[in-house]
């Protein structure tokens, strides 16, 4: 294997950019969840090709995504649903390796997919509360109650985060009570005022409800800090943290811990990973944040090097507010930046642009929806193609693995091959 080869190993960088909630088409098992028929970037580009994406200020017209395109995004849109979004139709050429995956670990959560990626599967079921009045077992709030010094919660129901903050905000400026609340997710959410109830407050709760929910398998306990009145309005705050259970076995993550590697994680990946091996943190306020420290990573990263980063506005902005313009713009505003990430990215680097699951804003509720994913892996010595269906999300790990020339988890197939040589599309 010759010197110039981006595949030698320990030589190559990789960096791995989870687009979160950007899905491209129902699982095959999408019906089990209730899911059959999301799209999260096809109905999004559905919709603001029939006007209903505009919103004054911030975007009008057909979903513009032309370097996403350029790499094969639509091409993995075809493969996952059988047809390509607007405004995605195919290059003659992509720039990238292209496919879409699904995921083999049970659920629609952010830890499964972002474990799986990692070449974890869940290979067991979270615990859920269910959408009763109230969700929470009684000794369960007895116990957050008396452990954290609180008078008492607020919620205690399935409900969307924004809109139970507008609706108890008051009570909970008033009470002192926190605002407790769950989803169709393995999930407890707690939202209280930043300043009146205080952040420090509201994470050491959180530490205590997480402790609390181990026996229930619950896969987060979410700290939800907002500001603002009554009278102004309440707006979540960037100080959110995720207090997550360990992974129940070794990442690739891990590995490369093991092997000595220098490891950055951008976003909320280091409170996904319960703070494991997760290298240098580097916490961001919102997307932007996120692909400043990504370029500075880049620049910067050693030789055999990781990055992994997470970019939640998809998500947390827009896919549970189900906010059709709002989302697309988030995803024209990533695409804006993509040739600075590409134009960054050194001979002997891989750059793997994926998700975790779907979010689609125009579909019923405001959780997560059970996808497939994108897989757009790319870099000056990449080698561009159809990657296949991926049957697992842990065939990303396995890849990334490979190429850094460590030892993989043993979970999914690599197709670090076809990435070396040219092949037909």
């Amino acid at each position: 294997m010759d010197g110039r080869s981006p595949f030698r190993p320990g030589t190559g960088r990789a960096f791995l950019i989870v687009l979160d909630s950007v899905g491209i088409g129902g699982a095959p098992d999408a019906a089990e969840y209730g899911d059959a028929g999301a799209d999260t970037v096809g109905h999004i580009a559905e919709a603001c090709a029939a006007g209903l994406g505009d919103r004054e200020g911030l975007r009008a017209g057909p979903l513009a995504l032309p370097h996403l395109a350029s790499l094969g995004l639509g091409l993995a849109c075809k493969a996952a649903t059988g047809r390509v979004p607007p405004g995605l139709e195919p290059v003659e050429a992509p720039r990238a390796a292209w496919g879409p995956a699904r995921e083999r670990s049970r659920g629609k959560d952010t830890p499964s997919g972002h474990w799986e990626i990692a070449g974890l599967p869940v290979g067991f079921a979270w615990g859920y509360f269910p959408d009763t009045e109230p969700a929470f077992p009684p000794d369960f709030v007895r116990a957050l109650v008396a452990e954290a010094g609180l008078p008492g919660i607020l919620g205690d129901r399935h409900a969307s985060g924004t809109a139970i903050i507008d609706e108890l905000g008051a009570e909970h400026l008033r009470s002192g009570r926190p605002i407790c609340y769950t989803s169709i997710d393995s999930v407890l959410q707690i939202a209280a005022h930043e300043e009146r109830f205080g952040l420090e407050r509201l994470l050491k709760t959180c530490l205590v409800a997480r402790r609390l929910c181990d026996p229930y398998r619950i896969g987060r306990v979410i700290a939800r800090p907002f500001t603002g009145s009554p009278e102004a309005g309440f707006r979540r705050t960037a100080n959110r943290r995720d207090f997550a259970v360990e992974p129940p076995g070794p990442t690739l993550l891990d590995r490369l811990h093991a092997a000595g590697r220098e490891v950055v994680t951008i976003g909320k990946v280091g409170d996904i990973f319960a703070h494991r091996a997760t290298g240098r943190e580097v916490k961001t306020k919102d997307n932007m944040a996120g692909i400043a420290a990504l370029l500075s990573t880049i620049a910067s990263l050693a030789p055999g090097g990781f990055c992994f980063a997470n970019l939640v506005d998809f998500d947390t902005e827009h896919g549970h507010r189900r906010d059709v313009p709002g989302y697309a713009a988030a995803l024209e505003a990533f695409d804006l930046r993509l040739p600075e990430i590409v134009a960054a990215l050194r001979p002997g680097d891989l750059c793997i642009v994926t998700a975790d699951h779907g979010n689609d804003p125009t579909f019923r509720g405001t959780d997560h929806t059970r996808e497939q994913v994108p897989v757009l892996a790319f870099g000056p010595r990449i080698v561009p193609g159809p990657l296949g269906s991926r049957s697992s999300f842990a065939d990303l790990g396995a890849t990334l693995a490979e190429h850094l020339g460590i030892e993989g988890t043993g979970a999914g197939a690599s197709f670090q091959a076809l990435l070396r040589a040219p092949r037909r599309a």
